[in-house]
């Protein structure tokens, strides 16, 4: 087996096994050196600088919407949007199903969920939280259950958007049974 010679830093050929001149070293050595100095430097002086990363300052948000404006304006036209996207009529001609047909009705409805999802987060910002009860568990199980309707829109799944559109439903009406009792009867409503 031959062994070439390779370059040494100087450009000079150097055989692998063979005495190198006084003050030189392989290349790339010095280099690895100097990165296991530094990583070490930097973990012995981390403590030494106190340790911790200093505080992030709180995101500025601006609420713009009280709870019932974002409640018309956002969350019940995306809710409106996903629960008329599946369903049945029946009547005296036959059942007619409900149901997205191309590919933008069925972005319409995951994008409507999507808004479903995120509203929960919104609700759970300062100034919506009406109380240390269970509001934020609410807001929370909204988002949870929206998540799921995204995941079956996705996979355009007209009944699980049926099913999951129920459980949205139902996670809204339990809020409101709570929170907003008088909107759980329309009929009820001053004009």
């Amino acid at each position: 087996m031959t062994i070439l010679p390779r370059p040494t830093r100087a450009g000079a050929a150097h055989t692998p096994g063979a005495a190198r001149p006084s003050g030189t070293r392989p290349p790339g050595r010095t280099a690895l050196r100097c990165v296991r100095r530094a990583g070490l430097l930097l973990v012995l002086l981390l403590p030494a600088c106190g340790g911790t990363a200093p505080e992030a300052s709180p995101v500025p948000f601006t609420p713009v919407a009280d709870t019932q404006q974002l409640m018309a304006t956002i969350l019940e036209p995306a809710s409106e949007v996903y629960w008329d996207a599946v369903g049945w009529i029946v009547d005296a001609s036959g059942t007619t199903e409900i149901r997205p047909g191309t590919p933008e009705e069925w972005e319409a409805v995951r994008n409507a969920a999507f808004v479903i999802a995120e509203s929960g987060n919104l609700l759970m910002m300062e100034g919506r939280v009406p109380d240390g009860g269970p509001w934020m568990g609410m807001a929370q199980a909204m988002t949870e259950t929206a998540v799921r309707a995204i995941a079956v829109a996705e996979a355009r799944d007209a009944q699980g958007v049926f099913d999951v559109g129920a459980e949205v439903y139902f996670t809204c009406t339990a809020c409101h049974a709570t929170y907003a009792i008088q909107t759980l009867n329309p009929a009820d409503r001053p004009d």
